[in-house]
């Protein structure tokens, strides 16, 4: 008798080979870690060898079950496609989605209640995090789809929207008070903090990093106690604090460009309605 591959085995493959471990596993896909374990074990029967090997830390993929990872990712999205559109449901199922805090907060409300209002049935799982931090998940096939910013020599082809950087303060502070600048700024290979010390290096003005931190939280709060400067992108700028004019004592900023970024082995119809959704309508907001 011929053998196949069983969609439902090669769904709870795909979640082990994602979170690298049974535990976490289980408690993705609602079932035990035995039931999982005899699961893995039909797929390795069928494949006719081993697929994970376990560590310490869990477990990994061997060779065939990376050779098998990269066909299961096609075949469930095919399999996905095909049911939706003879069943007449439309869309389904679930898509990982990965922001930065700043746009997060200026675009995603407006962005996921257009998108749900038109596919109810999708769940988004959202992940905060900066775009350098975004990259590497999207290299891990941990996400399947990323809004990241692009220097502004970006191609235009590529950009979806502009953002300005600018300079953001409490109310009442000045910067030609501080010498060196205090500044709050995102992790150092993000183009915030790298355009920030940029333009402080080619106008002569001194600084030093009083907070670097991810968390857009920490730095708002940072900047709120009346301690240190920050970048942001302007749609980002919470109403409580200000935008600071740029001057002798805090330079010009450039901007930045928004675009969308995918794990191409992941592609499908979930990640190509949500980017078409998102190219669509974050120019308006």
């Amino acid at each position: 008798m011929a053998r196949t591959l069983d969609i439902d085995l090669l769904r709870s493959f795909v979640v082990i080979a994602e979170t690298r471990a049974l535990s976490h596993a289980a408690e993705r896909v609602g079932r035990t870690q035995s039931a999982l374990s005899q699961q893995v074990k039909r797929l390795e029967q069928t494949a006719g060898q081993a697929l994970f090997q376990r560590t310490g830390r869990g477990v990994v993929l061997t060779e065939a079950g990376e050779r098998l990872l990269h066909h299961a990712h096609r075949m469930l999205r095919l399999h996905d496609e095909a049911l939706a559109e003879v069943s007449g449901r439309g869309l389904s199922g679930s898509i990982r989605f990965g922001c930065p805090d700043d746009y997060a907060q200026a675009f995603l409300p407006a962005l996921l209640r257009g998108f749900a209002a038109r596919h109810p049935q999708v769940r988004v799982q959202l992940h905060c995090a900066p775009t350098p931090r975004l990259r590497e998940q999207l290299r891990r096939h941990a996400l399947d789809l990323a809004l990241t910013s692009l220097p502004d020599t970006a191609a235009p082809r590529a950009v979806i929207r502009r953002e300005p950087l600018v300079w953001v303060g409490g109310p009442g502070m000045d910067a030609r008070a501080h010498d060196p600048l205090p500044l709050a700024l995102s992790d150092p290979d993000t183009l915030d903090h790298v355009a920030a010390l940029d333009a402080l290096r080619r106008a002569g003005r001194a600084w030093r990093i009083a907070c670097a931190s991810s968390s857009l939280s920490g730095l708002t709060a940072l900047v709120r106690s009346g301690q240190a400067f920050a970048v942001l992108t302007r749609s980002a700028v919470p109403d409580d604090l200000q935008v600071l004019r740029q001057d002798s004592a805090l330079p010009a900023l450039p901007e930045v460009c928004l675009a969308i970024e995918a794990d191409d082995t992941r592609a499908g119809a979930l990640a190509e309605a949500f980017s078409a959704h998102i190219r669509a309508t974050l120019p308006l907001l």
